[in-house]
């Protein structure tokens, strides 16, 4: 019998919408959250800030991360960490699934 791995998981956790980006909530705790994102091809969150750290882990797919109006290219199996107070936007430049981890 095949194991599922964590990577596997993750992706069969949350489908894919066409034009959409769907989030699911994994973890709520006082200090930080855990959310699964699936972004269709193109779909982006517009530049912002937040005041709490965030790491980035792509999860299937390919996103462009500007973090202070520098852009990342960011592939499947990589992470990213964006620092508070620093404005950053993300666009999926095919479609994407990313677990964001808010640290407060």
């Amino acid at each position: 019998m095949a194991e599922t791995t964590n990577k596997e998981m993750l992706i069969d956790a949350i489908g894919y919408q066409n034009g959409s980006i769907v989030s699911k909530q994994i973890l709520k705790k006082p200090n930080g959250n855990i959310t699964l994102f699936a972004f269709d091809k193109n779909e982006s969150l517009t530049e912002h800030t937040s005041p709490y750290e965030a790491v980035v882990y792509i999860v299937d797919g390919e996103m462009e991360i500007m973090i202070g109006g520098n852009p990342y290219k960011v592939k499947a199996g990589e992470i990213l960490v964006m620092p508070a107070d620093i404005p950053h936007g993300l666009k999926a430049t095919a479609k994407s699934k990313m677990l964001l981890t808010m640290i407060k």
